[in-house]
């Protein structure tokens, strides 16, 4: 557009610019100490992801910190949807998914193992260490995106109540597809034309968008009012879907394909059969079902926590440009309140689009700022630690006893574990790294129809001595180490078969809260040297 106006001011414009850069050049080649302080500080100042250095170093220390702080289980999908299948991709033990979201764990996998460094340990904890950084890298997107939108000040306190959501440092560390999702969500709203950003980039954020769907298909269901927003907004509009949004999604998907080929060993549109499983045939009510507004009366304030009044305050100050926000937000809460199984992890991608007004109700308050960051902090804090360090901690201490267990073994074959627990409540073979014979009860959801379906689990709770009885007929088949939870004990049968059977060796506390099958400890019973279960 310059060059089109008035010849002789175009090219003023031009010289001035030019010599204001050579003028750059040669103070580039200043020795630093005849540089003042402030220069010294501007040239340092954007240095790493186009922010200050020092802001990146403490998001990426943060995030470090809150992996390691973060020693709890949250759902089994966490493991069985990417470490699991990446430990199998990688080292072939007993396993299945989409491959896509694996693969970049199995490839820090195959390092550590080529390079001969393939600890349990390690195994564990790499892949959450990447999750983290990319998770720091998001909330500097995030801080990036805001300064550019509105000033240094709102992104400030935005980049604050990120950084303190109880919900957030509870999941952006683990292995799971939303938080992967939550990632690519937040990096691709940096690149997305919002009113105000100088980040623009439809190449760049729909490639994001078509990854994240890759990984996992769901994640469109936010980006459909933004993509719908920009397809309207845009005037070339045939050359935004022909040259943008047609190529990306072609090439993400070929690779998607590719990708499941070669480990399925045939060709599996794992998307399709994503949204046909949860949204056509509606099977995720085999794992639970809610009513539909649960999202609005539990899921989303649960999630949100303390951050629920200055998002609601934030809503009333906010300028109309965010309304794209709210209006995300909203879509996506209705549209996975249609979906009977519901479940709080569903709908973090949409967190980050919350902190957007918990910031600005933060920027605009005068007299109560100080007490309002205080408890904001300090309520989000107390929440982040208990659910990171103590609810929910029993099925992942169990499994550092089962890695005691292998390496003591003098041969690996001589143990042999038993879980009797709701299926994958623990991890598997990425958590112990040991060809341990291991065995869990199995929950294949229903896919003949049947109406009074039951699964390996449900068959053993309704009478555990039973299946007891047929599953382990003689000394031969019998496990060495049976793990349960503690209200296992309190069904007379099992009790009864624990106690002629085996000697409690560990207790590990699990949760406050039992429900159901779950109960508040895990229990390992080890077998004794010539007794048999009767």
């Amino acid at each position: 557009g310059m060059e089109r106006e008035g010849g002789d001011g175009g090219l003023a414009l031009r010289v001035l610019q030019n010599r204001s850069h050579e003028k750059m050049k040669l103070r580039k080649r200043k020795s630093t100490l005849y540089l003042s302080a402030q220069e010294r500080s501007t040239g340092r100042r954007r240095d790493l992801l186009g922010e200050n250095i020092y802001l990146v170093l403490f998001t990426i220390a943060l995030r470090i910190f809150n992996c390691f702080l973060v020693q709890t289980s949250f759902v089994p999908d966490e493991y069985w949807q990417s470490l699991e299948v990446a430990h199998h991709m990688v080292f072939k033990y007993p396993l299945l998914r989409g491959y896509t979201y694996p693969l970049i764990f199995a490839s820090i996998y195959k390092i550590l193992h080529l390079l001969g460094q393939d600890s349990v340990q390690l195994l564990i904890w790499i892949p959450r260490l990447a999750q983290a950084l990319l998770s720091a890298v998001a909330d500097i997107r995030l801080y990036s995106l805001m300064k550019q939108l509105e000033n240094r000040e709102v992104a400030r306190w935005v980049f604050f109540c990120q950084l303190c959501s109880w919900f957030t440092w509870y999941c952006c560390t683990r292995t799971l597809t939303n938080t992967m999702e939550t990632v690519l969500t937040i990096i691709a709203l940096f690149y997305y034309p919002l009113e105000g950003s100088k980040s623009m980039n439809s190449v760049k954020y729909s490639s994001l968008v078509a990854l994240a769907f890759i990984i996992r298909p769901t994640a469109i269901i936010p980006w459909i009012p933004l993509l719908f927003r920009h397809f309207c907004q845009e005037q070339r509009k045939l050359d935004l879907i022909l040259h943008h949004f047609l190529p990306v999604g072609f090439v993400t998907l070929s690779w998607s394909l590719i990708i499941d080929r070669i480990f399925f060993g045939q060709w599996t549109l794992v998307q399709f059969n994503f949204l046909k499983f949860n949204v056509l045939q509606n099977l995720g009510t085999f794992y639970g079902s809610h009513p539909w507004h649960w999202y609005f009366s539990q899921g989303f304030p649960v999630v949100l926590g303390t951050h629920l009044p200055f998002f609601i305050h934030g809503c009333f100050l906010a300028p109309k440009r965010y309304r794209i926000l709210l209006v995300t937000m909203l879509w996506t809460l209705l549209v996975y309140s249609m979906l009977s199984h519901k479940e709080f992890r569903f709908i973090y991608p949409v967190l980050p689009f919350c902190m957007v007004f918990c910031g600005y109700s933060i920027t605009h308050l005068k007299t109560w700022k100080k007490p309002a960051l205080s408890f904001l902090f300090l309520s989000n804090m107390l929440l982040a630690l208990y659910t990171g360090l103590v609810h929910q901690r029993g099925t992942l201490d169990v499994m550092s006893y089962i890695q005691k267990v292998c390496y003591n073994s003098p041969n690996k074959s001589s143990a042999s574990i038993l879980i009797m627990m709701p299926c994958h409540s623990t991890p598997y073979y990425s958590h112990v790294h040991c060809p341990l014979p291991m065995r869990f009860l199995q929950c294949p959801p229903d896919l003949t129809g049947k109406s009074q379906y039951l699964d390996e689990a449900d068959i053993f709770y309704l009478n555990p001595l039973n299946w007891l009885h047929k599953e382990f007929q003689d000394d031969a088949s019998l496990p060495t180490h049976l793990i349960i939870f503690s209200v296992l004990e309190e069904v007379k049968e099992s009790s009864v078969f624990l106690f002629t059977s085996g000697l409690r060796t560990a207790v590990f506390f699990h949760t406050h809260l039992p429900e159901g099958r779950i109960g508040s400890h895990i229990y390992v019973y080890e077998r004794k040297l010539k007794g048999k279960f009767n």
